[in-house]
């Protein structure tokens, strides 16, 4: 048993490897792993079907804030982007490390919450964390790479092709408007806060996307319409979104009016909700929880309604 620290203990307090033996008892393994956390590498095994990997940054200031979101919240976002990029290839997540820069005087405590609510995220989709690493940072950074399988071949953004329908799974614009709320000093409607706070990826859409005939996917992390133009470069295709089949919930019709926007921006340009986008063979059944939402046609560039959109299209990394 690692010793014992008072509730108040900063990460200076515990050292690297106290931190480490208090973080590696909140992750339980999955029968995928051989050797986990505490050797110099996992060693994973793969039964079936194409490995699957994806790396994600937060940096604390660019993606997340202390005040704005607690600990646990913070973690279940670290996974649930990792946990989407292998979702979007019609896969599923196994295995996750995770590297931890933190300043000293970090508590412990907001460490240990942290892992809980990635943990908590992770077991939704029976993955586990299976090692990573720490240092000392003048700022919170976190830095996870998530391994997965696909049973069919993986689904890539490069498949669409004209006459195909674009479809929408998950809920899209809540978290950004939550992000409009937070950024105005508000803490309401609360549901799109939570939102923000904590996103719910529909992870049993990836797969069943691919086993439906989907012909190309893609994460919405960024925003809807710059993720469908990641969409129609990679597969050189147009993509027109209706914006009369967006659903807008009322809670962001109360934030639009609050605040002077129109509430189909939030849907259209807002990221983090980790919806997915998909291209489907016109005709196909789709499966539960996806909505047709556009059409792909030749030609390039994503419109919206026939015309090019003059608003924000989503987030920008530089």
């Amino acid at each position: 048993m690692p010793p014992t620290l008072p509730p108040d203990a900063t990460l200076g307090d515990a050292g690297e490897f106290g931190l480490i033996s208090r973080l590696t008892e909140l992750f339980p393994q999955g029968e995928q792993v051989l050797v986990g956390p505490g050797d110099d590498a996992a060693v994973i095994r793969v039964k079936t079907g194409h490995v699957v990997v994806s790396t994600d940054l937060m940096v604390e200031g660019r993606h997340f804030r202390r005040d704005w979101a607690s600990a646990e919240d913070v973690g279940h976002r670290a996974a649930a982007q990792n946990l989407s990029d292998l979702n979007a290839m019609g896969g599923r997540a196994h295995s996750l490390t995770v590297g931890l820069a933190a300043p000293t005087d970090l508590p412990v405590r907001w460490a240990l919450d942290f892992a809980a609510g990635f943990a908590a995220e992770c077991d939704l989709v029976g993955a586990s964390v299976v090692g990573g690493d720490l240092t000392a940072a003048d700022q919170v950074v976190v830095a996870v790479t998530v391994l997965g399988a696909c049973t069919s071949p993986p689904l890539l953004r490069s498949g669409a092709s004209p006459g195909d329908v674009l479809a929408l799974a998950g809920r899209q614009g809540w978290a950004a408007g939550g992000l409009a709320v937070l950024g105005r000093g508000f803490r309401s409607p609360r549901v799109l806060v939570e939102a923000y706070a904590r996103p719910h990826p529909p992870y049993d859409a990836g797969p069943a996307a691919a086993d439906a005939g989907a012909t190309a996917m893609v994460d919405v992390s960024d925003g809807l319409l710059a993720d469908a133009g990641h969409l129609a470069e990679a597969s050189g295709v147009a993509i027109d979104v209706h914006t009369a089949a967006l659903e807008i919930p009322e809670p962001l019709h109360a934030v639009a009016a609050a605040t002077g926007a129109d509430p189909v921006s939030f849907v259209l340009g807002g990221g983090d909700d980790h919806a997915l986008l998909a291209t489907f063979p016109d005709g196909v059944a789709l499966p539960a929880g996806w909505t047709v939402i556009g059409a792909v046609s030749a030609g390039s560039g994503v419109t919206v309604d026939g015309a090019a959109y003059e608003g924000e299209t989503g987030w920008r990394h530089f």
